[in-house]
């Protein structure tokens, strides 16, 4: 079992119930690699109620270099890919105190300035399919997820000088649903900031390897749909579009599947998309009128 820690006699409590002398304690036992397990996992579940678990974290003697060295020492069990559930557990763990300290406003400046996100990709690069590797992909993509939920031009100021961008690209082509559904995120957060959507329509050859991509994900998409990754699939498309010489690509590259009625079933409830979608046709100066209506539905005759 494991041994908790005696409550200590009137220790501020903090929301959630948290005893705050407890939140100290474990935040010491981090810099102990006997203590540091029960530690990473005891922190890793209070963070939801502890709004300021980021600043304790960061400002701790000693705590940032721990996650690191748990991050590290997981680089020679990727390569050769021999990972255990357990390893990727406890990593994972140490994932999720960095995605706090990434998201919280008063440490992300810092956290980007040490370029602590570069720590992780190694982790982006891993193509095993098991579920701890799957799962160490998510957590880390988690991570740059919360950066860029931020939208603060500094996050993707920082993301440009390093290869993000084809990372993502990768794990949309073949990750999971779910670190699909992030990676495209992460790709969109990019796009709808002025100078990511110039980044990659800098060169043609950044262009075509984010619209080849997408590409292929549409065609994975009508035989295998899910609407959320659909969404992010589509406004990645419309934020393209905003740019004159990828929409001029875009009117010849864009998927038949999006010009038809493949999607309508899926997007029948789903206003934003079918909007997004149709924004998209309008801004390519595609016939949008026929599109996202599928016959079947009895909606509207097929189109001629």
């Amino acid at each position: 079992g494991e041994a908790t820690q005696p409550q200590q006699g009137g220790g501020a409590k903090g929301p959630g119930n948290v005893n705050r002398d407890q939140v100290y304690l474990w935040i010491r036992e981090l810099t102990s690699p006997d203590t540091r397990e029960h530690a990473l996992i005891e922190l890793s579940r209070k963070r939801e109620v502890l709004p300021d678990l980021a600043p304790m974290l960061w400002h701790s003697f000693g705590t940032m270099a721990a996650l690191l060295q748990e991050i590290v020492m997981i680089y020679p069990v990727i390569n050769p890919p021999i990972l255990t559930a357990q390893q990727s557990n406890r990593v994972c763990n140490a994932l999720a105190l960095l995605q706090c300290v990434a998201s919280h406003p008063e440490t992300r400046t810092a956290f980007l300035n040490a370029h602590i996100p570069l720590f992780l990709y190694p982790f982006l690069h891993t193509v095993t399919k098991s579920r701890p590797f799957e799962y160490l992909r998510l957590t880390s993509l988690g991570v740059v997820g919360a950066l860029v939920k931020t939208d603060e031009q500094e996050v993707i100021n920082f993301l440009l000088t390093t290869e993000i961008i084809p990372l993502c690209l990768r794990i949309m082509e073949s990750g999971s649903e779910l670190s699909k559904t992030v990676a495209t995120f992460i790709l969109q957060k990019i796009l709808l900031d002025e100078t990511g959507l110039s980044y990659i329509c800098q060169t043609f050859e950044r262009f075509s390897h984010v619209s080849t991509v997408l590409a292929k994900m549409v065609t994975s998409l009508a035989k295998d749909p899910s609407a959320r990754l659909l969404k992010h699939v589509v406004r990645c498309y419309l934020r393209l579009s905003d740019n004159p010489r990828a929409r001029e690509a875009l009117r010849q590259c864009l998927p038949d599947q999006l010009k038809d009625s493949t999607f309508a079933v899926s997007l029948k409830d789903d206003s934003t998309t079918k909007k997004w979608l149709s924004q998209l046709l309008v801004n390519l100066g595609l016939d949008a009128n026929t599109s996202l209506v599928d016959p079947r539905l009895g909606t509207m005759p097929p189109s001629q």
